[in-house]
């Protein structure tokens, strides 16, 4: 009886709140530039990557940013390097534009001991920036080539102080195998789930998520609130704890750009270490949420998926319990699917979705590894290790 109680009460609050991200991701309205503002009415943006042994990627995304349509100058690109031990810089200094500016981390940091090199890569950036708004990115990001020209249009029309933009996983290659693809397809749906929810959130004013990969926001906002004081002690959150610090002062300012245009991709981890330990990375920060709606969701959703985890080890020798725990995890899978087939379909990935349910089983078991190792344990991060 205590199985069907506990799961019946799990289950009821978790369909309720994924219905209720579902109606908030539908009502949140899609930006598309109808009249394009004036070109002198456009902001000045400084796109800011920090930068650590991306030698691999980081052509491509400088190509990809300087390919923009928006005008030439009306935008720089700032690269910190972060102690990289490869030729990241070299291929940096390879394109010889004007409008790219390199600094090294170990010129300001030295002698200091940094638990967040990024949030200081980025502040110290910030620090050089001519731009009214800044743009963050990650080294192995592609942007689309009219990402800033939306922005710019969107940030003109709308007056926003913080800007958080989709992100979406690289699909997997014809050539990859089939475990590879698997393992790829599995983190893209896991990660447009986390992209849906970050729009429903931020359009209830809940606030819950963005990510860094792809944020924006005013720079004088920035240094209003402190930039990262207070938060520069944890390894991440330079993403979500910078965003709860500019929704306290501006609620209505803070919002999410739904737009195709402004998608940017990145590349899913390459192996089972790596993925849990950015998974690790990003549970990390849940002990300094300041909002008690976001630390309760967490909760719900991590009890949830325990919760199944369980029942699926007790039914090995309970049949009554294997059929509960079939029936909870098709009703989770089921409500899920309502809220991802939209998602699924503004990213493009439609036909990922038949991966969804195989996918299950080890989504419960990574949330309950990850958000335990995220309060208690450490992770590797770029060749670091971080408590």
């Amino acid at each position: 009886m205590i199985f069907l109680s506990v799961s019946v009460f799990l289950l009821i609050i978790y369909v309720w709140l994924i219905l209720y991200y579902k109606k908030a991701w539908n009502k949140v309205p899609d930006f598309e530039i109808y009249q394009k503002v004036d070109e002198l009415s456009l902001p000045f943006i400084s796109v800011i990557i920090a930068a650590r042994n991306e030698e691999k990627n980081i052509g491509s995304c400088v190509r990809s940013i300087l390919n923009q349509t928006y005008p030439s100058a009306k935008f720089e690109l700032i690269i910190t390097d972060d102690h990289s031990t490869d030729k990241t810089v070299e291929a940096i200094h390879s394109f010889k534009d004007e409008r790219i500016r390199v600094l090294h981390l170990s010129d300001f940091a030295e002698g200091r001991e940094l638990n967040s090199h990024k949030k200081k890569s980025i502040e110290t950036a910030i620090g050089f920036a001519k731009g009214e708004m800044i743009v963050t990115t990650d080294a192995d990001c592609i942007a689309q080539k009219r990402w800033l020209e939306t922005l710019g249009n969107f940030y003109s029309k709308e007056s926003p102080v913080f800007v958080a933009m989709p992100v979406k996983f690289e699909n997997p290659k014809i050539t990859d195998s089939f475990f590879t693809r698997f393992f790829k397809v599995f983190q893209s749906l896991d990660f447009m789930s986390l992209q849906g929810i970050t729009a429903a959130s931020v359009s209830k004013k809940n606030f819950a998520m963005c990510n860094g990969a792809n944020l924006a926001y005013s720079k004088e906002v920035f240094f209003e609130v402190d930039g990262f004081k207070n938060i520069d002690h944890l390894a991440s959150g330079d993403d979500m704890l910078l965003m709860q610090k500019i929704q306290k002062r501006y609620p209505n300012e803070t919002v999410f750009l739904k737009s195709k245009e402004v998608i940017v991709s990145t590349k899913p981890a390459e192996n089972l270490k790596e993925f849990f330990n950015q998974r690790i990375r990003w549970a990390s920060k849940t002990n300094s949420y300041t909002n008690k709606k976001i630390i309760l969701v967490l909760l719900l959703v991590y009890c949830l998926n325990a919760w199944l985890l369980l029942l699926g080890i007790v039914s090995i020798f309970n049949l009554n319990v294997f059929y509960l725990f079939i029936i909870s995890l098709l009703l989770k899978t089921f409500v899920e699917l309502l809220f991802l087939f939209p998602v699924a379909r503004f990213f493009g990935n439609q036909q990922q979705l038949p991966w969804f349910l195989p996918s299950q089983p080890f989504h419960i078991i990574y949330t309950v590894i990850a958000g335990w190792l995220g309060k208690f344990g450490s992770y590797q991060w770029k060749g670091r290790k971080v408590k």
